[in-house]
């Protein structure tokens, strides 16, 4: 279904094949952060998700986690990142301070800032670095979005709901947790 059929004008969900500037993209937008909430950030500023592993295929969404001190005392940068073009959204708010950009319907980053040492921070870069040191896992893992996209293509919720499992079973597996 085009974008235009999306009832919420959401683009379809298309995974990319790997591109090299995804991560020099990162690295822009690394330093922006760094300028704009330098001062909160506790945890550093982490290139997470598909896009973070070399040669896996993904949405061409650049994801960044940003390990802060607590979601009550990260609460200014709401209005901070706004001026790189970053919108807020309530999505697991009990977790994260969720942001896109530049629109929901378009997005070419998501921005996490969540709590350093909490069990998102850590499963978030848990997950990134096991599909980083094993190859046959991370081709897993593309098939199954590549086979998800085909099959939700109009259904950004579902496309995420579905490959959960995946996810918990790595998390679950995965023994260098720190």
């Amino acid at each position: 279904m085009p974008a235009a059929e999306d009832p919420e004008g959401n683009e379809p969900v298309r995974i990319h094949d790997y591109d090299p500037s995804w991560p020099v993209k990162f690295e822009a937008e690394r330093d922006a952060l760094q300028d704009c909430i330098g001062s909160w950030v506790v945890g550093d500023i982490h290139h997470v998700g598909s896009t973070s592993v070399p040669g896996l295929p993904a949405k061409p969404i650049i994801d960044i986690l940003v390990g802060v001190d607590s979601l009550d005392h990260s609460r200014p940068c709401i209005q901070r990142v706004a001026s790189l073009d970053y919108l807020y959204w309530p999505y697991r708010s009990n977790v994260m301070h969720w942001f896109c950009k530049p629109h929901p319907a378009r997005r070419t980053h998501h921005l996490h800032l969540v709590p350093m040492g909490s069990r998102r921070y850590l499963d978030e870069l848990a997950f990134r670095d096991a599909l980083r040191a094993d190859p046959g896992l991370a081709a897993r893992y593309a098939a199954l979005k590549r086979d998800l996209a085909a099959r939700f293509r109009s259904d950004r919720e579902a496309y995420t709901e579905h490959k959960a499992p995946f996810v918990k079973g790595v998390l679950a597996t995965f023994s260098d947790r720190t």
